[in-house]
């Protein structure tokens, strides 16, 4: 009688089922999670943009106070006004509305997989700890 140790492909299969995701067919999200979506993000925006305004604001208070802050100011108003820098924002604006289209269903592709998969199982805990959060940021980060 002879016994093999090694599993056969048979044992494997029962073992460890196969899975597949046909990735031609990704559930489209709800119009619901989209606008929750955008909201958060727009509303992360504004956070990032009210610190880089209070940044800004702080560097420009203490480069006008300091020899090295005003040369540092003159060489960045210098490199803005180079044209190899003005064609590189150039190019990059443009590889950014090239791709948005691309983003666009990555992030809907995303967030169907999410809502069909995760949501039903983490949804209601990640909401809550998004609100959570919440609280915080609107102390380190405010919006306005």
């Amino acid at each position: 009688m002879d016994v093999s140790l090694e599993p056969s492909y048979s044992q494997l299969e029962v073992t460890y089922p196969t899975f597949s995701v046909c990735l031609c067919q990704l559930p489209e999200p709800s119009q619901e999670l989209v606008q929750k979506y955008d909201s958060m993000k727009s509303v992360f925006y504004k956070r990032l943009l009210t610190a880089f305004g209070k940044l800004q604001a702080s560097a420009a208070d203490t480069a006008g106070t300091s020899a090295h802050g005003q040369s540092a100011r003159d060489y960045f108003e210098g490199v803005q006004a180079k044209p190899e820098f003005q064609a590189l924002v150039k190019v990059a604006t443009g590889l950014g509305q090239e791709a948005a289209p691309l983003v666009d269903r990555a992030r809907s592709a995303a967030l169907g997989t999410y809502e069909h998969y995760l949501r039903p199982h983490v949804g209601q805990h990640l909401s809550d700890s998004i609100d959570r959060i919440k609280v915080y940021l609107d102390m380190l980060l405010p919006t306005e």
